[in-house]
């Protein structure tokens, strides 16, 4: 057995052994870590310690996913364990302790928080357990550390046989949980999940074009009740996320100025969002007939707001004769009707708060009043394409329900 300054390269170069024999490496930094190589390229880190007659090899991650330095320390807090007066049996015990990972997914749910430091919503932690009991049968009562990348792996190309993007999704929660297990130091080594190729991504260029403009809002007076006909009118006319429309209070709209102001966006950044006349038109006729709620849209739920209108959306798009359009189309419809009637993509991006490395800097240049200008003049256009209007008219929206 060989000792070798273990290094990323090194181990990397090591000469593979003839077929059915494997050859074995010491650590010259940490003597008791030890490296495995077979014939087919397997390289295997382990701890090895000799307590009287026998000698234990003790698994503790496999390379290149596990770097050296990660090895070196997995070896070392293995070998504090044999300091601490522990057999083999001991700490064999002290591995079994670790976490599967149902257990380290709970954690990761209970404990985690977001750039703010708030938790996940329970929508999320909903979303995440369907995810785990639908695709993660195989590794949940597996401890972390038996989990292989090469598992994951499998588990992702199976996933997307059904749906990429669900795939992807998996992916990512299966690394979000060992990250958090590594931040809490609850475990060591590498994080299997980490750096798996995704899938392609497909870019959605689906909104409104220009002649399911009056079906759809002829739908919209006639098959709605006004909340949720108001709610996706204003959602399309601001462009906002659907959560934050649906979480619209009045003490952030200031109808005088035209602007509703969101302390959070979706990408943790303030925004303020320009009110066109029509939106400002519809928030008007609200709040004359608004309840004590502190919500624009209230709701019976316990968030005290509508969530996901999604029965009131498939009656409107089946009477709109309208296929394929989601709510979130609606929020792209707005920055195409935009990049259509002229707008430059900083404007959109500004008026839609995106956000990228690239561009924040000049977003924060700028004032509202180029994107009013040009979120006026893109509603204004898709008012006229559904025959609301013509020419700079403000449409007064009122339901269309027979009486």
């Amino acid at each position: 057995m060989a000792e070798i300054r273990f290094t990323k390269t090194t181990l990397s170069n090591l000469a593979l052994p003839a077929v059915g024999k494997r050859d074995s490496y010491f650590d010259t930094e940490v003597p008791k870590l030890a490296l495995r190589v077979t014939h087919a390229g397997a390289k295997t880190f382990y701890v090895v310690r000799r307590t009287g007659v026998q000698v234990v090899w003790l698994k503790i991650g496999v390379f290149p996913d596990m770097t050296v330095e990660q090895a070196r320390k997995a070896a070392m807090n293995v070998l504090s364990e044999f300091a601490k007066g522990g057999n083999p049996a001991a700490v064999k015990r002290a591995v079994k302790a670790e976490p599967t990972f149902s257990e380290a997914f709970e954690q990761f749910l209970n404990g985690k928080r977001k750039r703010d430091g708030t938790p996940l919503a329970e929508k999320t932690k909903g979303d995440y357990r369907d995810l785990l009991r639908l695709y993660l049968e195989s590794i949940k009562s597996k401890k972390l550390s038996a989990i292989e990348r090469s598992e994951i792996k499998t588990i992702h190309s199976k996933v997307t046989k059904k749906s990429p993007a669900q795939a992807d999704r998996v992916v990512s929660m299966i690394s979000g949980v060992f990250t958090y297990m590594l931040d809490q130091e609850k475990i060591s080594g590498a994080n299997p999940a980490a750096r798996i190729q995704k899938n392609p991504s497909v870019q959605r260029d689906r909104f409104i074009q220009a002649d399911e403009m009056p079906r759809l809002f002829e739908a919209l007076g006639l098959v709605l009740s006004d909340a949720m006909r108001d709610f996706f009118l204003l959602s399309l006319l601001t462009g906002a996320q659907r959560a934050n429309v649906s979480a619209m209070q009045w003490a952030d709209i200031d109808l005088g100025n035209g602007v509703w102001r969101l302390a959070k966006s979706k990408n943790g950044s303030p925004q303020n969002v320009t009110l066109s006349p029509e939106a400002i038109t519809i928030l008007k006729a609200r709040s004359k007939a608004a309840s004590s709620s502190p919500f624009v849209f209230p709701g019976d739920g316990k968030t005290g707001h509508v969530v996901e209108p999604k029965k009131a959306w498939a009656t409107l798009l089946k009477h709109a004769n309208i296929a394929n359009l989601r709510i979130h189309d609606l929020r792209r419809t707005l920055g195409s009707w935009q990049a259509r009637t002229g707008a430059s993509l900083t404007i959109i991006g500004k008026s839609l708060n995106h956000k990228t490395h690239q561009a924040t800097a000049i977003y924060a240049r700028l004032d509202l009043d180029p994107v009013r200008q040009s979120v006026n003049t893109a509603t204004s256009a898709m008012m006229a394409a559904a025959g609301m209007k013509s020419g700079a008219d403000i449409v007064h929206l009122s339901s269309q329900k027979a009486a």
